[in-house]
């Protein structure tokens, strides 16, 4: 399969290089185009008021790779990709892999999850890829997943055109329970900000917090309550598989508020 990948990790980030030299050294077109530097929950950002560069990046992929490093957002390097880059589409993109979940609300921030879903927009069936550890750096076994699943969608391609949102338990590979379809959950964080003063006595902020897992999404979102959450099969070495859209649409919320009058003047 011909595939374009990204990630919000950056060139250097070991994920990408892991994932692309996997799926290269397994008989697959490669093509990386990702941002130059770290660029983590930038979400579905575009640059609009400034020039976008990208350059071929020669020595940290497999031979087979084909690699550009951009000054823009993720979301930015796939859409450069696909309009300027590349001589034909992809037959799929892939972001990842993450250093880090992206599980529950978490992937409305995401930049991997909107590079991704930059890929969707334009009607190319995406996956994202996330390792659930922010310090491990055994990336081969989500690599390994990731080429069993694009394997075995080159067999049986995505139905319908949606985002499969991956999440990998960082164990180790016969460590892995299973794999699991699951809905998104929600991740809340508490004490969000710490307030702190600097050298100068200059009062700043740093985001951070405590994450909570187990809260239940509103009941009014249409989901089967007998799929399992996201945030709770990663707790048991599953490997989760959320479908995602890019429509969002509240369409319970459409019915109630169809009841609703408008009286103009």
């Amino acid at each position: 399969m011909k595939l374009l990948i990204s990630n919000d990790d950056g060139i250097s980030a070991l994920g990408i290089r892991t994932l692309a030299n996997c799926l290269a050294e397994a008989g697959h077109d490669v093509n990386v185009v990702c941002p130059d530097r770290e660029r983590s929950a930038t979400g579905h950002g575009l640059t609009m008021h400034q020039p976008i560069r990208a350059e071929i990046v020669d020595a940290l992929f497999h031979p087979a790779v084909n690699a550009w490093a951009c000054d823009g957002t993720p979301s930015d390097c796939v859409k450069l990709a696909l309009w300027a880059l590349l001589e034909s589409p992809p037959d799929l993109v892939l972001s990842g892999i993450n250093q880090g979940a992206n599980l529950g609300t978490e992937i409305l921030y995401s930049g991997t999850v909107s590079a991704a879903m930059e890929g969707l927009i334009e009607g190319i069936p995406s996956v994202a890829l996330s390792l659930t550890s922010h310090t491990s750096k055994d990336f081969q076994p989500a690599a390994n997943f990731a080429r069993i699943l694009v394997e075995q969608l080159a067999q049986k391609p995505i139905p319908d055109l949606m985002l499969l949102n991956v999440n990998i338990p960082a164990v180790k590979w016969e460590e892995i329970a299973g794999v699991t379809l699951t809905r998104q959950g929600v991740r809340r964080y508490i004490d969000v900000f710490d307030k702190r003063v600097d050298p100068r006595g200059k009062t700043y902020y740093w985001l951070t917090g405590e994450v909570i897992e187990d809260v239940e999404p509103p009941s009014g979102l249409n989901l089967p309550q007998n799929i399992p959450l996201d945030v709770h099969v990663i707790r048991k070495n599953h490997i989760s598989i959320t479908p995602l859209q890019y429509n969002l649409t509240y369409a319970t919320g459409l019915d109630k508020l169809s009841q609703w009058e408008f009286r103009l003047p």
